[in-house]
């Protein structure tokens, strides 16, 4: 760590709760203090030292043009300019949510939120409200923010720490939320048949990024809208992540399944808070004022937030074909690191979706949490910080993913590669 942040981090614990305003920034599971960070531009962040890193965090996710993009700034100066928050519609709002619906059409009517618990928790109050049924079914690993009803099994935050739920939650919120192994359909069969009565929704990140980057299994995404179409339950897509993040629009349209509720984030605030949810209009309008289910948020649909949005999805609509070469960006700095890794004999299982990804430290496969377990964190502490020292920032946990943006250019691949093998060879 650069030792500007010692005393720092020493100050902050001081007013802040535990240092840090979220739990996995504190860098518990890889051990040591966390570098505080100054500025960013680009594919780069730089810590109060001023030394420059390749950032394969990017905020944990919401990046994907880069750091401090001209355009996107701009916007928010200029939002700024006019006021920061009215507290009253603005015609912003109405072309963000155009922007959302035009590109995932499951997506009918949209409501924002200021982030993506909020997003969540709507979505899972909504699916009560409309079926009038109490439980939800998630899966392990897959976090969905920390309301309540969905911190159960949960992964990021949750995994890194080693807490299996959270004290504060009553047993009787607990006991409405199931939680099954990721990519298991037998299991999903049996427990929606079991629970089908009082079953109000399936809730998933269609592809996972919380316990690190685990892909759907042929038919799993599939067996979801069977089941929960058969039984009257909702599907709720949280695409929190990787809306936006693969292509123009959500992974849904990659997977040709339509959920009856999304929910974003990240992405589409182009690094400010944000949240939303979406659906079919019928169930979009029980939302109040229009229907019985009641939502608000003072800060909802912000105009800074709102500008941020409306230019990072203008700019990636612009993109639309340049996917394609982002993916395969990640593709070959994903392959090369196995092969360094192989090279000097170390067990590691590289899982990546388009541009995120994992290195999980064991032999794998990795298809579920059970499997991510099985990673040597020690492992992984250590190759982190070798690669902090070797000027590549990498999310301080085994159990998250690894991102690249727009930004990030052939060059950066070449150093962080180079970072990969002086560090190995220190292990």
């Amino acid at each position: 760590m650069n030792k500007t942040s010692l005393p720092v981090f020493a100050e902050a614990g001081r007013v802040i709760a535990g240092g840090v305003n979220s739990p996995v920034r504190a860098w518990k599971s890889v051990g040591g203090d966390p570098a505080f960070v100054s500025r960013a531009a680009g594919s780069k962040i730089y810590d109060l030292d001023g030394k420059e890193y390749i950032d394969y965090v990017l905020s944990w996710g919401p990046m994907i043009l880069g750091h401090a993009h001209p355009d996107v700034t701009a916007a928010v100066c200029e939002a700024a300019r006019r006021g920061t928050s009215f507290g009253a519609p603005t015609v912003a709002e109405t072309q963000m949510a155009r922007l959302i619906s035009e590109a995932i059409p499951s997506m009918e009517r949209v409501r924002m939120t200021s982030s993506g618990t909020e997003a969540a928790m709507t979505a899972i109050r909504l699916a009560r409200g409309c079926t009038g049924r109490n439980k939800i079914l998630k899966f392990d690993g897959c976090y969905h923010g920390h309301a309540d009803s969905l911190l159960i099994k949960a992964g990021s935050g949750v995994t890194t720490l080693g807490i299996p739920g959270s004290p504060g939650i009553p047993e009787t919120v607990a006991r409405l939320t199931l939680s099954l192994p990721y990519n298991d359909i037998g299991a999903l069969e049996k427990a929606v048949a079991l629970y089908a009565d009082d079953l109000a929704a399936v809730i998933v990140e269609p592809v996972a990024g919380n316990m690190g980057v685990v892909l759907p299994e042929e038919g799993f995404l599939e067996a979801l809208r069977d089941e929960t179409a058969r039984h009257g339950a909702l599907l709720i897509f949280d695409e929190v992540i990787t809306g936006f993040r693969f292509a123009f629009g959500g992974y849904q349209r990659l997977a040709h399944i339509q959920p009856d509720l999304t929910c974003l984030g990240k992405i589409i605030g182009g690094g400010l808070p944000v949240g939303a949810v979406g659906g079919k209009k019928d169930i979009m309008e029980r939302l109040a004022p229009s229907g019985d289910v009641y939502q608000a948020g003072t800060l909802s649909g912000n105009p800074l937030a709102m500008n941020a949005g409306i230019t990072t999805l203008s700019i990636l609509m612009s993109k639309a074909d340049a996917y394609a070469a982002l993916e395969e960006e990640a593709r070959l700095l994903c392959r090369e690191m196995e092969k360094l890794f192989a090279g000097r004999g170390i067990a590691v299982c590289v899982n990546r979706a388009f541009s995120m990804f994992t290195l999980f430290f064991q032999e794998g496969p990795v298809r579920d949490l059970s499997s991510a377990l099985r990673s040597d964190t020690d492992l992984y502490a250590r190759f982190f910080h070798g690669m902090i020292q070797n000027g590549v920032w990498l999310a301080p946990s085994q159990f998250e993913a690894g991102f690249l943006s727009f930004a990030h250019t052939r060059q950066d691949t070449d150093r962080t590669l180079s970072a990969v093998e002086k560090t190995l060879d220190r292990l």
